[in-house]
């Protein structure tokens, strides 16, 4: 066994090595970028060694850098995480030269299956069933445009080296098909270096499933079962789970054969990923394979009782699978949300600074599990992803497993940046998740114009009526302890108020009457009692309590005269006023917001890219205006309406701030 591993990552993917490291009794090197110099993998690992500047193909990408750490260290072995050098041959046959063990699959197996071209003929060699399409490098837009008519529309045009849903567009048409081909190609050039793009199928409604494969050098390969990955946002997955509740133990067998088989036909060795599409008659179809450690692992490790990293590590090391297909049992239920630094009422656009709060919920054994790389003060940079953590909830049934991610959700404190936590509380919560009716289309049929927590209507008004009251009784009885009150006029708390706040229908008014009591509150909400017991304290930002029996965390912010709180995907400012001043509030006149749809605003900050106007010009609703590339994905902005181009106010190759002006209309 190695003495000592490097991992050549960062982020939570680096933290969770460092953890498998430790507890198999192994030394870890972290490397890091100048910007990474005070992150969480660097403070957990052993030793750290500086490998270049912020950008990553200043340093993670540079595989010179990771060697000259490997020789400064003398680590045996090196663990690539996902993402950055995870499937890049170059990489590990660098390492084989230098004698450093590659803790992953063979050169081999990450050349044949990095190819999506080359690795769907592999695939249909290996008797795996595939998508109809053309697996040739496509020359131009109007060859494209043939192929496309051959195959039938939908189509997807995808990126031969692509993945992170770079790369890809959908074509419904000729037109969205040459203008899918041209980005497609743009995305794979500035992402992969390598502009191929070829054509298959579009599956409608799909679900997206893969199997888990680990195989050894002695022969052995084994799956480890299926995860559900269907929730996908723009191609990337959002929540999965395991196992999926669509198939069948028939299908599950058939498509672990499958993974298996071309496991073999490559021979493969390591934690591997063989990706299928699935239609609504459980027909599957060879999507790709990922040679490395998946971001969502931890669902599978939770089902089948496996450390996947200590088996990767101990696979490199020459020993063999310790147990056979045979001994893999699936027990229980995992689901996995991403957590990301992203902001919802932007469409989901990047959010980077402080994290002023961060506050994951307690870990419990066979419960909850939190992989983060980041902590309480660290900085989301606009250098990497900006995924903050991974959640993961366990259950004996499907049912528990997403009743205690819920709770999870609710109990994950993050401030100082933007995030999605209320979105995939929703999510979880919303009835086509529950009953496991998915595919990768749900979120853009449900959320066609994004997502917005204030949009969401409270799941029981009732608890946000009494928490609001609770909180802000707390806050008038220490008003009312000031000293130096004068005789005779001390400031009195009330016992009854009107709280209020925006619901689906309008204005919501209740009557609530609050009475402290020993453990909590008893209040009248409506003419109904309520007891409410709870340890909460002014200044906690969670507010755990029970209500009525029933078990809550709501978290809960002071906005000026108001209180936000947040809970089970909805995010509701609440005023909490005695019934006189109510009843005045509802009289008050709604500020309009200012009316900029008279300029073309950046969404999100990133290059600017091309600017498709000049002054004067007449432009129709749809047509092309700029576009921005962030995240090295391009977004294509589009005019809402007819109008005439008053003014440009930024050239292409220009750095762009979230809404700076780029065109101005008459």
């Amino acid at each position: 066994m190695f003495s000592k591993i490097l991992i050549a990552n960062r982020g939570e993917i680096a933290c969770r090595v460092i953890k498998s490291a430790r507890a198999m009794g192994i030394g870890s090197v972290a490397v890091h970028s100048e910007a990474d110099r005070d992150a969480l993998h660097v403070l957990m690992a052993d030793e750290a060694v500086p490998i270049g500047p912020a950008p990553s193909a200043e340093s993670y990408l540079v595989i010179d850098n990771i060697l000259a750490a490997i020789e400064q260290t003398g680590a045996e072995a090196v663990h690539p995480g996902y993402g950055f050098l995870s499937e890049n041959a170059a990489f590990a046959e660098a390492l084989s030269a230098a004698g450093v063990a590659f803790i992953g699959p063979p050169v081999g197996a990450i050349t044949a299956m990095g190819d999506k071209i080359t690795s769907k003929k592999m695939a249909e060699a290996a008797g795996v069933s595939c998508i109809p399409g053309y697996t040739a490098a496509i020359a131009d837009a109007e060859e494209a445009v043939k192929i496309s008519q051959d195959v039938g529309y939908p189509v997807m045009l995808k990126a031969s080296a692509g993945g992170g849903g770079k790369g890809m567009r959908v074509a419904r048409n000729d037109d969205e098909c040459r203008d899918g081909f041209e980005r497609a190609t743009n995305e794979a050039r500035t992402s992969f270096g390598d502009d191929r793009v070829f054509i298959e199928k579009f599956i409608e409604q799909p679900r997206h499933i893969e199997i888990q494969v680990i195989g050894d050098t002695h022969g052995n390969v084994v799956y480890l079962g299926e995860r559900e990955c269907s929730l996908q946002r723009r191609h990337q997955k959002v929540i999965e789970e395991a196992p999926s509740p669509f198939l069948d133990e028939a299908t599950r067998k058939a498509m672990g054969e499958q993974a298996v088989a071309l496991a073999q036909a490559v021979d493969y060795c390591s934690a591997g990923t063989v990706e299928f599409i699935v239609d609504q008659d459980r027909n599957f179809f060879f999507l790709e394979m990922n040679t490395r450690l998946q971001v969502e692992h931890p669902v599978t490790e939770l089902v089948t009782g496996t450390d996947l990293v200590e088996l990767m590590i101990r696979i490199a090391a020459g020993e063999k699978l310790p147990f056979g297909q045979d001994d893999v049992t699936l027990n229980g239920w995992a689901v996995e949300a991403r957590i990301y630094a992203e902001d919802p009422f932007r469409n989901f656009l990047p959010s980077t600074g402080r994290l002023v709060r961060y506050q994951p919920p307690e870990e419990f054994e066979g419960e909850v599990r939190v992989d983060t790389g980041v902590y309480e003060g660290g900085e989301i940079s606009v250098y990497y992803d900006p995924m903050i953590a991974k959640l993961i909830a366990y259950g004996d049934d499907r049912d528990m497993a997403i009743d205690n991610m819920r709770q999870a959700l609710d109990e994950f404190l993050i401030r100082g940046v933007r995030h999605n936590i209320a979105f995939l509380a929703a999510l979880v919560a919303h009835p086509k998740f529950r009953s496991g009716d998915i595919s990768t289309n749900l979120i853009g049929d449900e959320y066609p114009e994004g997502f917005d927590p204030t949009d969401v209507a409270p799941e029981n008004p009732r608890l946000l009526v009494a928490v609001a009251a609770c909180v802000h009784r707390a806050y008038q009885s220490r008003a009312a302890q000031i000293s130096g009150q004068v005789a005779g006029h001390e400031r009195r708390v009330a016992d009854d108020w009107a709280v209020m706040f925006d619901g689906p229908d309008g204005v919501q008014s209740h009557a609530a009457s609050i009475y402290p009591v020993d453990g909590g509150y008893e209040l009248v909400i409506d003419g109904e009692q309520t007891l409410v017991q709870t340890r909460w304290s002014l200044g906690e930002p969670l507010f755990r309590a029970v209500i009525d029996g029933y078990e809550v965390c709501m978290q809960v912010e002071r906005v000026a005269v108001a209180y936000r709180i947040a809970h089970a995907g909805s995010e509701i400012e609440v005023l909490v006023l005695n019934p006189r001043v109510a009843e005045l509030q509802e009289l008050m006149p709604v500020k309009e917001p200012p009316d900029l749809s008279g300029f073309l605003l950046s969404p999100m900050p990133g290059l600017l890219v091309s600017v498709a106007v000049a002054v004067g010009d007449e432009v129709k609703a749809g047509d092309e205006l700029a576009v921005v590339e962030a995240m090295k994905m391009e977004n294509v902005l589009r005019a809402e309406r007819d109008s005439v181009v008053a003014a440009v106010k930024a050239a292409a190759g220009d750095s762009l701030a979230v809404d700076q002006v780029i065109v101005e209309f008459e």
